[in-house]
């Protein structure tokens, strides 16, 4: 291929201008509200799951948007930052709810030289978790992110927190103290915590994702509000790739070749991403674009099937 500007491969030193990153790979990330496009149903999902006070449980592929309903409603409903926590196989519902630095409160600790001074608050934190339930006029707007990738219990561990609304911190109602601020998730606030106990007066508004990846038990799934996203069509990905791309006249017509082909790969059963969509349409539609055999090999670059190395 050598169509591209950039590197040749030729080992010599020169100066190259990228130009401007895609919209969606331009840092710091910015939120994609505005060219998000939620199927109807969903639509009538969240708001179930908001006058419910449920939380929201989207299943679907990789890149099909799971994540980024939660940033339109927060956008929308004027709910703030979104919290975020990510899962791994090593989550576990305590590091969501607080964080407590034991080791650095010690040391600091022998640094004073006496236990009079010992001042528990700059050693905890909230985590994603707690600060979607500390005390709020409206809700927080939580992202859990991938539990399907969670170990077996952390969907059940979440049952007792996500019904009562409430936890404790075990190291404040054991406190000198009866009142301890401690930090939120995001930023320096912090909010006054009463004898160790977290309670909170607005359910937040909760959007967890999963890749469909496991099943969940009965007792977790009755908890939430559930959706699909939807195999996409032909027209949806059209609005999809104009909210994000500006494509002219004289691309049309490939663009949409390129969408209709990745639709019957999708109908297919191939695991295919909408981010890989875009990204081809952003390279194929380029001023500098590649063309005849060189265009061909960049799709296949692009737009490889998921499930395979």
């Amino acid at each position: 291929m050598t169509w591209a500007p950039f590197y040749i491969g030729d080992g010599v030193p020169r100066n190259v201008d990228l130009g401007d990153p895609p919209p969606w790979r331009t840092f710091p990330r910015r939120s994609l509200h505005r060219e998000f496009q939620p199927p109807a149903d969903l639509i009538e999902a969240v708001n179930a799951a908001l006058a419910l006070r449920r939380p929201l449980l989207i299943t679907g592929p990789p890149g099909s948007g799971k994540s980024t309903v939660i940033e339109q409603v927060a956008q929308e409903l004027k709910l703030g930052s979104v919290l975020r926590w990510h899962i791994t196989s090593r989550s576990t519902i305590a590091e969501s709810l607080y964080r407590y630095d034991a080791l650095g409160r010690i040391h600091a600790q022998r640094l004073e030289g006496h236990q009079g001074s010992d001042d528990i608050e700059p050693f905890i934190q909230m985590g994603p978790l707690g600060t979607a339930l500390l005390p709020a006029d409206l809700p927080r707007a939580l992202l859990i992110d991938e539990i399907d990738k969670s170990d077996l219990d952390l969907p059940s561990d979440l049952l007792d927190v996500l019904e009562r609304g409430e936890f404790e911190i075990p190291e404040l109602t054991r406190y000198r103290r009866k009142v301890v601020r401690v930090r939120e998730w995001l930023g320096d606030s912090s909010q006054p915590v009463i004898e160790g106990r977290v309670q909170c007066t607005t359910f937040p508004f909760i959007v967890m994702t999963s890749n469909g990846e496991r099943d969940f038990s009965a007792a977790f799934l009755r908890r939430c509000i559930r959706y699909t996203m939807p195999t996409p069509t032909v027209e949806t990905l059209r609005n999809i790739v104009a909210a994000h791309l500006q494509i002219s006249e004289e691309h049309s017509t490939s663009v949409d070749a390129l969408i209709a082909n990745f639709v019957e790969r999708l109908t297919s059963g191939e695991s295919l991403a909408l981010d890989q969509l875009l990204n081809a349409v952003r390279v194929l539609t380029a001023e500098r674009a590649p063309q005849g055999d060189d265009a061909q090999a960049v799709t296949q670059l692009l737009l490889r099937e998921l499930s395979r190395v």
